[in-house]
């Protein structure tokens, strides 16, 4: 879509609006249409004639009609934001869309430029949108109640000042494009200059170790003078527009004073001159300023800007993320991950399959690599090599309800406790928000708070309680895999059975990255990380067979046996 059908469809909207803009526009332009009578008839009628009171009584009717103006002008004000703040909405939908079509998962970073894009551009697009349909709009009904008052006023002089006025108009008219095309170049050197800069931030050590100051300093030198070149290009054109403005703006007024012995002889007299020139000073001049410089700045600045935001949100999407699954099964192929192109992998070749419905604990010290295995099992990292399919179907590309993932630091937002036990499950009835609350052992808890319904603040809960009501609702939602990333740590080894007891009875998969040698007794395979190998067994098997989980168990002993001394001193 281009900008210019763009902007006719988000008018074409809103057609209440700019029925209500018309018509407040309408008193908003009274003293364009009286000021030429009301300055004639005060001069002719009142002072010219020694009646002072009946000229202060047309200007009196003059001031009047700037108070309707005034109120005409706030109601405008308020029609113009009733057309601009839906066409924003619309415009930011589509950025953000187009951001997500082109991220590769639903858990990926938006780049930064999609990001500025979203709050920038949008935000001068809705400002430049507002102040053109300003500008136009003032200026067309101006136009209108100037002529009108020409016409009843001294018809003649529209022969003096409509020509001159019309060019000026065609001739700024005419720049605009070349002033666009300008506008737009100058905004894409400035761009890249911003990247190049701040890429040059970011690297001054790099740069300052590797010697590359004048290199790095040249480049950033020819962006600089591009940029400026662009900048003197557009000062040109902008030159135009002075030069439409003293053509349609104030040789008019000059038309008007050397035609005035004409104007005498068609039977004008002092008034009627001077209620023309106010109509030409006051008013016409004022209203094509206002185009010229609203137009030739927030017009140019708005198609330029729209057409960049609607250019890269043309972008085609990657693929396909919203794909479900065929099951809850999950299986690894060779799958190596890093961080980042030059770093070690975290994950290198590793081969697992977790069947649906079984029940898999992860195990290693900290740092192996355990939460980078759950956020590929999720879709939240895309594996370097190798693939991670849950039912079947691409982590990455799989419909968000398929999985739950609660990590450690488990996340409550301001509400009620309704609301954020069943944002995973919307519609959940009171009878099955009562089961996963009893399922994961947080009776307790719901009733303290006052109930389902009652308003909870995050920052009054402490951890353990905020993963208790995190385990809740990942219970009551439909995703058959759960993987809880030391999820329970918060909790004591008590409540943590029974949470853990309370996923593996729904007969849904459950992967738990453990921080308890409990958790691994409970689970029907352990896989263990320790940095030289990965260990795939049952509790006993890895007991026998792998020393590194042996050692892990005794020290995982040794530090229950020191919280429960701890305990029975307290």
């Amino acid at each position: 879509m281009t900008a210019g059908r763009f902007l006719w469809d988000a008018l074409r909207r809103e057609p209440g609006q700019l029925v209500r803009i018309a018509f407040w526009s309408v008193l908003e332009s009274a003293p364009a249409f009286a000021i030429g009578h009301a300055i004639a008839r005060a001069i002719n009628d009142g002072f010219a004639a020694s009646r002072p009171w009946t000229g202060m009584a047309w200007l009196g009717v003059l001031g009047a009609a700037w108070l309707v103006a005034a109120f005409g002008a706030r109601q405008v004000m308020l029609a113009v934001a009733g057309v601009v703040e839906p066409f924003r909405d619309r415009l930011l939908s589509r950025i953000v869309h187009a951001t997500l079509r082109r991220t590769e998962s639903p858990f990926e970073q938006p780049q930064t430029s999609s990001v500025a894009r979203s709050t920038l551009q949008v935000e001068l697009a809705r400002d430049s949108f507002a102040a053109v349909i300003s500008v136009v709009r003032s200026f067309a009904f101006t136009v209108a109640s100037v002529t009108l008052g020409m016409l009843t006023l001294v018809p003649e002089v529209l022969w003096l000042v409509l020509p001159p006025f019309c060019a000026g108009v065609a001739l700024f008219l005419l720049s605009l494009p070349a002033l666009a095309r300008r506008q737009r170049h100058f905004l894409l050197t400035d761009e890249r200059n911003v990247e190049v800069f701040a890429t040059v931030a970011g690297g001054l050590r790099d740069i300052t170790a590797c010697g590359a100051e004048d290199r790095v300093a040249a480049t950033a030198g020819d962006r600089v003078a591009e940029q400026a070149a662009a900048g003197r290009a557009l000062a040109r054109v902008t030159a135009m527009r002075t030069l439409s403005l003293s053509l349609g703006g104030w040789l008019p007024v000059l038309a008007l004073l050397a035609g005035t012995p004409w104007l005498l002889r068609q039977g004008a007299d002092a008034g009627v001159i001077v209620g023309a020139l106010a109509y030409v000073t006051q008013s016409l001049t004022p209203a094509f300023g206002g185009l010229v410089e609203g137009l030739g700045v927030s017009g140019v600045r708005l198609l330029v800007s729209l057409n960049r935001i609607l250019e890269q949100a043309r972008t085609p999407a990657l693929r396909s993320r919203t794909v479900p699954a065929a099951g809850a099964d999950v299986m690894l192929s060779d799958v190596t991950f890093g961080y980042g192109p030059h770093a070690d992998p975290v994950i290198a070749g590793l081969d697992l399959r977790v069947a649906e419905g079984e029940h898999l604990a992860v195990l290693g010290p900290s740092g192996i690599g355990k939460s980078t295995l759950a956020a590929l099992i999720t879709g939240i990292a895309v594996p370097d090599a190798g693939r991670v399919l849950v039912g079947g179907v691409p982590a990455e590309r799989l419909e968000p309800a398929a999985r739950v993932l609660i990590p450690q630091e488990a996340y409550v937002f301001r509400g009620s406790l309704w609301d954020n036990l069943t944002y995973l499950a919307p519609g959940s009835s009171a009878r099955a928000v009562d089961k996963a609350v009893e399922a994961v052992g947080m009776t307790a808890l719901a009733d303290r708070l006052g109930g389902h319904r009652a308003g909870i603040e995050p920052g009054t809960l402490s951890a353990g309680e905020r993963q208790l009501i995190a385990l809740a609702r990942a219970y009551l939602s439909p995703a058959r895999l759960t993987i809880l990333d030391e999820a329970t740590c918060h909790l004591d080894p008590a409540a943590e059975a029974l949470a853990e007891a309370a996923f593996t009875g729904r007969g849904a998969t459950l992967i738990v990255v453990a921080h308890r040698i409990s958790s691994a007794r409970r689970a029907e395979r352990v896989l263990l990380m320790d940095g030289t190998r990965v260990w795939d067994g049952t509790h006993a098997e890895l007991i026998r067979a792998a020393p590194g989980y042996a050692e892990l168990v005794g020290h995982w002993r040794a530090a229950t046996d020191l919280d429960h001394e701890r305990e029975s001193v307290r």
